[in-house]
């Protein structure tokens, strides 16, 4: 997994200087690890954008301005405003690399689908999964091989098993459905060979 660097300066905590940043056109955050105090911090926007909007789950080096250690995280949560769906706050958890921790990583298929291919859609019912591992053992995405699946077919949690990581969702839980659509009910209808119903009027003209 890669590791991204993030810039950021120290803040003062609280809900006023909070606003205030945001009024700067900053976004406020946190920084926390057990054991160690909280570190409250301010970052541009622009330097989120490789954190937040990705499909993978990342590796942060988090670097304090003025000071020469890093510290290793990733995004823990994360606020958007709910009208201009601006951020507005973010949580980043320190890593301890030799205690397992507990992460949560997006859902990848891969593979194709036979129902996928007669017209079925892959309904992804996890988009992400809770996985408990190493940090060093962190995927940044879980592949899902649905090649396998027919329409009406599943892959549920108790069916994935991965060598460095274990998931910890409910093991009967669905991941992915390949579910019907119109388009594969009307291939399915068109193979069919039932007899035709003629009544009165499908008579033919010359009887």
């Amino acid at each position: 997994m890669s590791d991204i660097a993030l810039n950021v300066q120290r803040r003062e905590p609280g809900r006023k200087t909070a606003k205030q940043l945001r009024r700067q056109g900053l976004v406020p955050g946190i920084f926390y690890v057990n054991g160690t105090e909280p570190i409250p911090f301010a970052v541009h926007p622009l330097n989120l954008r490789s954190i937040v909007y990705t499909k993978d789950a990342k590796m942060v080096q988090l670097h304090v301005e003025g000071e020469s250690k890093s510290y290793p995280c990733v995004l823990k949560d994360i606020t958007f405003d709910p009208i201009t769906d601006k951020i507005v706050h973010l949580d980043l958890h320190g890593l301890t690399f030799d205690k397992v921790m507990h992460f949560e990583v997006p859902v990848v298929l891969v593979g194709n689908s036979a129902g996928v291919r007669a017209g079925g859609l892959a309904d992804v019912i996890l988009q992400k999964l809770h996985i408990e591992c190493l940090p060093g053992d962190m995927p940044e995405h879980i592949e899902v091989d649905i090649s396998n699946l027919n329409i009406g077919d599943s892959i549920h949690v108790r069916d994935l098993s991965f060598d460095k990581f274990k998931v910890t969702n409910s093991p009967d839980a669905s991941v992915v459905v390949i579910t019907a659509t119109r388009g594969s009910k009307a291939a399915a209808g068109a193979g069919s060979s039932e007899p035709e119903l003629v009544g009165q009027k499908g008579k033919k003209d010359d009887e």
